[in-house]
């Protein structure tokens, strides 16, 4: 099920670069995601507006797109376009209605570069039109001498564990199928990497798991990993905490004392959890010879 609505501005400009993806803007084609994740952080905070319960299609995406980035490139301001900050730019309906590939020809004509993250293998659908981004695209002064492409392709995992993923990620492509995917991507030039975010606490973020999931993405062309983890929100029946709780609650009750613990009051696991996570991940890249940024160092 979706809805309709307009926007008036769909082109956010960052204050800063996100030095983790290079973006300097975002642009999400839709309002909430199809994808269902229970985890996702835009239920109940304030990246996902009031409203995630139903997916809401931008009908007007693609003119107010061209009008932004026309003005944007009339002054030269070039800068990397993040597709699918807070919604997954290929849920199942944009086959058919084909918003997220108008907006990524406006993208090639202005000349921008692009960071698509998805979980679907839908993305394989533009392959023909990220390529030809990623020949034009005019890169930013300061990273010009630093990367190589204008379009970097990013694909999500919470996890590696086929079972884990039917529970927590039920709308998104199979793990296999996004591994392959990416393959794909590697054997056609692209850059591309792996977001491991989030790690799920006691389910994914072991060593054990690390080892496997990196192994994993190196083996399937991945470049580099970015690893994050898990933050909950919200205290609604529609919320991610609740929704988060409630899955535990329902397939590894064991797990939920301890995760309730690990949070506390916070959104966030405690600073010590979030270093020794970083630490491992870093270690453990080194080890599968996989960078930890997009950029070469």
């Amino acid at each position: 099920m979706y809805m309709e609505t307009k926007v008036k501005s769909i082109l956010n400009r960052l204050k800063i670069r996100d030095n983790w993806f290079l973006v300097d803007y975002s642009v999400n084609p839709f309002m909430g995601c199809a994808l269902n994740c229970i985890y996702c952080y835009i239920h109940g905070s304030k990246y996902g507006g009031e409203d995630t319960s139903n997916l809401k299609i931008k009908t007007n995406a693609a003119e107010v797109l061209y009008r932004q980035l026309k003005n944007r490139a009339k002054k030269r301001e070039y800068g990397f376009v993040g597709l699918g900050s807070s919604t997954d730019p290929y849920p199942p309906i944009e086959e058919d209605l084909q918003i997220t590939r108008e907006l990524l020809k406006i993208i090639y004509r202005f000349k921008f570069p692009v960071n698509v993250t998805s979980k679907s293998t839908l993305i394989l659908r533009d392959l023909d039109l990220l390529r030809k981004i990623d020949e034009k695209a005019i890169l930013p002064e300061n990273l010009k001498n630093k990367l190589k492409h204008g379009v970097i392709v990013s694909f999500s995992f919470s996890t590696v564990d086929p079972y884990l993923a039917g529970i927590f990620e039920p709308g998104a492509s199979t793990v296999e199928e996004r591994l392959e995917t990416m393959k794909k991507f590697k054997q056609e030039g692209f850059l591309v990497g792996a977001n491991l975010m989030p790690l799920l606490p006691f389910l994914s973020d072991s060593e054990e798991d690390l080892d496997k999931m990196i192994g994993k993405m190196k083996e399937y062309g991945a470049e580099f990993v970015l690893v994050g983890g898990l933050t909950l929100f919200g205290d609604k029946k529609s919320d991610c905490k609740v929704r988060y709780y409630n899955a535990l609650k329902e397939h590894f009750p064991d797990l939920l004392r301890p995760t309730k613990e690990l949070f506390g009051n916070s959104f966030a696991p405690s600073r010590t959890y979030q270093h020794k996570l970083a630490v491992l991940s870093r270690k453990i890249a080194s080890k599968h010879n996989i960078r930890t940024n997009i950029l070469e160092k």
